[in-house]
């Protein structure tokens, strides 16, 4: 009996070229949250450096841990971890409000691994919310994925710094443009290995089209150390402070709503359905890696949509693919060289392709979304209203100010406004009730039969 794709091991090569292109589409995304934090607490450019590789290494190590799995650990689906971008607010708070910045870290490290332990024991719990994510949910979900995504692309597009005067000129949007075409007709005319690799190519080719315009910056490569490793606890033992603590569980409830969002996501995906089984190890997963992440000083760990976009389109869908991404990751944060390789692709190039992946997630949506029994007004209206609370955050940036700190992780996360109001929105339609059956109303524009009586 032939093993499941999910299952699959590919060639060598192809398992080496497809897990690097994971790596590319989610590198930025894993170094920013350490940038930005080591920049408020006012690291050195070599401690900078040095808590950037440890993020690389724990996210390997997170993914691995998601993967290949041990126990009841381990969604083993090809799901990439690393850094979650939840968590930078209140660890910049936790930053501002520490009078010794030599102590921020280790109070946000101490956070981390309460937040981690106590998402560990409550993974299989959390994991019985499954039978309350029919495909009215999980496509509204999975769309909402995919639309959050997009901005990054978009500002990723625009450059590399949003303060300089360059930003979102005609020459970045024209290389993000040239790399999006380049993916894209490498997508339609060529075949096999050549055409799953088509994003990889198109950063490779976007990235020396862009040489002759001085976007391309190789000093990375030259000032990175050929070897490094993550010495534990370098920055100091974890300190454990009651405010940070519960902001850090906040963000880990966050983190494992939208954790399980993207498992359902991947399991249509992949043809391999998430079960609550499935979802509470992928959980623990992601918790489990969190806690043990400030060993080596890296920070809370989460899945990445991004890449969920990736096997959506590549159809390759090995978990090995992504395990090597993640032996790739554990690499680069032992060899600062390697992990400076993949800074050299400049932001606008890696935003032509983000359009494609991010864009790949939504489509994904709709198409669950299809067999979503849309011909009932209950269904429509579930779908329109969640969307619409999913895209707040995204539309109206400001919208929540007026709330605390605390209440704004999770207000502004659209994902996670979507997904509870889905859910929430789902019960009261179709489960609490008798509610109306689809041949009573079939558009949600439509009067019911209470208004037709009227008439």
């Amino acid at each position: 009996m032939a093993a499941h794709p999910v299952d699959e091991k590919l060639p060598a090569l192809k398992m080496a070229t497809s897990g690097l292109q994971h790596v590319a589409a989610m590198y930025a995304g894993v170094v920013a949250p350490p940038l930005i934090v080591g920049a408020a607490v006012g690291l050195s450019a070599t401690d900078l450096t040095f808590l950037t590789g440890a993020c690389l290494f724990t996210a390997g190590l997170a993914t691995f841990l998601q993967t290949l799995g041990i126990w009841k650990i381990g969604a083993r689906l090809p799901f990439v971890n690393g850094v979650t971008f939840a968590g930078v607010a209140p660890m910049t708070a936790v930053v501002a409000s520490t009078e010794d910045k030599s102590d921020a870290l280790p109070i946000i490290f101490g956070a981390v691994v309460v937040a981690g332990l106590l998402g560990f024991v409550a993974a299989p719990f959390f994991s019985k919310a499954i039978r309350f994510f029919p495909p009215v949910v999980t496509g509204s979900v999975i769309t909402l994925i995919g639309v959050s995504l997009l901005p990054v692309a978009f500002g990723w597009a625009q450059g590399p710094d949003p303060k300089a005067d360059a930003y979102g000129s005609t020459t970045f949007l024209a290389l993000a443009g040239i790399t999006l075409l380049i993916v894209l007709l490498l997508r339609r005319f060529t075949r096999g290995f050549v055409k799953q690799i088509a994003v990889l190519l198109g950063l490779i080719v976007g990235t020396l089209v862009a040489i002759p315009f001085g976007v391309t910056d190789f000093s990375p490569v030259a000032h990175a150390d050929v070897v490094g490793f993550p010495t534990p606890f370098h920055f100091g033992a974890p300190q454990f402070q009651l405010a940070a603590i519960l902001s850090l569980c906040v963000v880990m409830v966050v983190s494992m709503t939208e954790s399980t969002a993207d498992m359902l996501a991947l399991g249509e995906i992949v043809e391999r359905p998430a079960d609550e089984r499935t979802i509470a190890a992928g959980l623990r997963a992601d918790t489990l890696g969190s806690a043990l992440s400030p060993l080596f000083n890296g920070f809370m760990c989460s899945a990445f949509a991004q890449n969920i976009g990736l096997v959506a389109m590549t159809r390759i869908r090995s978990r090995y693919v992504v395990a090597t991404g993640g032996g790739f990751l554990v690499l680069m944060g032992l060899c600062p060289m390697a992990a400076s390789l993949i800074a050299v692709v400049p932001r606008p190039v890696l935003g032509g392709a983000g359009i494609v992946l991010f864009g790949s997630v939504a489509a994904s949506g709709i198409q669950t979304l299809m067999r979503a029994g849309l011909e009932r007004d209950n269904n429509v209206l579930i779908v329109a209203v969640s969307l619409a609370v999913g895209i707040i955050p995204i539309t109206a940036p400001g919208f929540y100010h007026a709330f605390p700190e605390t209440a704004k992780i999770v207000l502004d996360s659209g994902i996670s406004t979507g997904c509870v109001t889905a859910v929430v929105l789902n019960l009261l339609f179709n489960h609490l009730g008798k509610g109306r059956e689809a041949h009573d109303v079939t558009h949600p524009m439509e009067a019911g039969e209470e208004i037709a009586a009227v008439h």
